[in-house]
């Protein structure tokens, strides 16, 4: 048996606390301003808050860079961190709960929040030196589940509150409802520019020309280039933007009638394509993905200039989708012919067989181009008028039935007039400065766009969202935004010191693979077991041991000019 302490028996103990990628984001939130700017938009005058509303915000807006905790988990979370780098105190982290923190979120929903953002993204652009000459918008579902009878866009403070509704979900999840999620991004390295929370039954049509009024209003400035998808395209759209002297790039649809002429005039014309990008195949021995450009014999209706692209992948994914069609068109006519010619077929009339065949075509896409003929033949039998054994005067009856048989054909001259036009699309633009290949080059950056909704998705999990009250849910969302903002500048940070210091990669993947695009999770992920751990004897400190950075760690600080004493001095 072990002889028991004496009471009096020094004790020694040893704390630690995870500093993770706190330092990283406090170094990015400090050159926003951030701290300060949420204390002047949420001042708490109550001596009795226990946590401050800017701490609290502060708090969301960190954890969703890091990876989100549901807000009953953030007092949880928070008690692994050193309490100086979250911006709490000790006493702060002990009393945190999801009620102090939702009413953090209502103030915020209640505070001037167009202000509060105009002012970090204007230091954003200042301190960090954004190019916002060119940006880039685009809208996403955002996913909820439940019921939320009371978000019914019921104004609170005289703020209005977003509408929970079924719409057209992006996400594939016709069966919730959502809301629309607008955002706008700088074509410098994707930087959050703005955002609006909408209601779930928003369409994309109009909510352009209220984005950008809000952007010249942000920049004070018509001078940039407006890039979106093909909902911009309307007369409306694009002529309140050229009228106040803006500039746009947009998809034409196919809906239009200047996309039907131009392919038109491809069967009888050869345009002279002029190659304006190149890249190598995504696979070994793939051929280059090459784009071209030709500018359309004539300009859209409102007088806007076209600029017909021509793309080598596109070309082949559109014939591969028209064969793939055909062949399901095709399968589809002829498990339509084998239910014709089983004993019991349920098509009598000739109308239905043909009824049948053409829902078959058009839920496979392929009546375009498969052409189906049906055709009947009517044999005739015998039977006795009468049940019995037949004799020298039975009488006999005559029966007809009618079998129908199809063929299909396929069409080759529609296939023919078709595949002219594969890979082809046209952009609409009013900027009559910028060459073909410049168009091109601006329209092919907004699947950036498209990544900056993964992550608001993916690592910031914004959907499905766990919340039930409209007006902390649009907090929530105005933290996601300032979030993705900060997360936006740390990569940018990096990738932009890889070209200074003339480096393609790095290796920060597992096992030190190569990566020559990090994002802000993998940048964070490599820093999230770096601790600080500190000897205690009675209550006193006696040594505090700091992390040592392994290689890769200080390799991504320097790329961020940032000294490693980030994570060893003592706030």
């Amino acid at each position: 048996m072990t002889e028991a302490s004496s009471p009096s028996e020094p004790k020694l103990g040893l704390a630690s606390q995870v500093l993770g990628g706190l330092p990283i984001i406090n170094a990015v939130t400090d050159r926003l301003g951030l701290p300060a700017l949420l204390s002047a938009a949420l001042p708490d005058g109550d001596s009795r808050v226990k946590v401050s509303s800017a701490a609290a915000i502060r708090l969301v807006v960190t954890n969703l860079v890091l990876g989100r905790e549901p807000l009953y988990g953030l007092g949880e979370w928070a008690t692994r961190f050193d309490p100086s780098l979250l911006g709490l105190t000790p006493g702060e982290v002990s009393v945190l709960n999801d009620d102090r923190v939702g009413r953090a979120l209502e103030a915020l929903f209640d505070a001037d929040r167009a202000s509060l953002l105009t002012a970090v993204v204007l230091r954003a652009v200042s301190e960090f030196d954004i190019d916002t000459d060119q940006l880039h918008n685009d809208s996403t579902s955002i996913s909820v589940h439940g019921v939320y009878s009371d978000a019914v866009g019921a104004a609170r403070g005289g703020q209005p509150t977003p509408v929970i509704t079924w719409g057209h979900s992006k996400d594939h999840r016709p069966d919730l409802k959502q809301l629309v999620w607008i955002l706008t991004v700088s074509a410098d390295s994707a930087v959050p520019i703005a955002y609006r929370l909408a209601d779930g039954n928003t369409v994309d049509d109009p909510t352009h020309v209220p984005t950008w009024d809000g952007l010249v209003g942000l920049l004070g400035r018509t001078d940039f280039l407006y890039v979106a998808d093909s909902k911009l395209c309307s007369r409306k759209a694009m002529g309140h933007i050229a009228s106040n002297h803006g500039r746009f790039v947009t998809v034409m649809p196919r809906s239009r009638a200047e996309d039907g002429a131009f392919r038109k005039h491809l069967q009888t014309h050869a345009p002279v394509w002029t190659e304006a990008f190149r890249r190598p195949g995504k696979r070994l021995g793939d051929l280059d993905e090459v784009y071209s450009t030709t500018p359309a014999p004539l300009p859209s209706v409102e007088g806007y200039r076209i600029v017909w692209v021509h793309s080598t992948a596109k070309a082949s994914r559109d014939a591969q989708a028209r064969a793939g069609r055909i062949d399901a068109g095709v399968t589809a006519i002829e498990a339509l012919e084998a239910k014709l010619s089983g004993p019991r077929s349920r098509f009598k009339t000739r109308v239905t067989v043909e009824q049948a065949a053409a829902e078959a075509l058009a839920r496979t896409g392929a009546d375009r181009w498969v052409s189906v003929t049906v055709s009947e033949t009517t044999s005739k039998t015998y039977k006795q008028a009468r049940a019995g054994r037949p004799g020298p005067n039975t009488s006999y009856r005559e029966v007809s039935s009618t079998r129908f048989t199809l063929s299909h054909d396929i069409r080759l001259e529609p296939i023919r007039y078709d595949a002219a036009s594969d890979g082809c699309f046209p952009l609409i633009t009013n900027d009559r400065v910028l060459s073909d290949a410049d168009v091109l080059s601006a329209y092919r950056y907004q699947p950036n766009l498209e990544r900056r909704h993964h992550l608001l998705k993916s690592v910031q999990d914004a959907a499905p969202v766990l919340l039930h009250s409209p007006a902390r849910i649009e907090a929530l969302f105005c933290c996601q935004f300032l979030a993705l903002l900060i997360s936006a500048l740390i990569e940018r940070e990096v990738r932009t010191g890889m070209q200074h210091a003339d480096l393609t990669k790095i290796r920060i993947y597992p096992e030190f693979r190569n990566c020559t695009s990090p994002s802000t999770e993998r940048i964070l992920e490599i820093f999230a077991t770096v601790s600080r751990h500190q000897l205690h004897h009675d209550g006193v400190l006696l040594q505090t041991f700091h992390p040592d950075l392994n290689v890769q760690q200080q390799q991504v600080l320097e790329l961020m000019n940032l000294a490693p004493s980030v994570y060893t001095q003592l706030t």
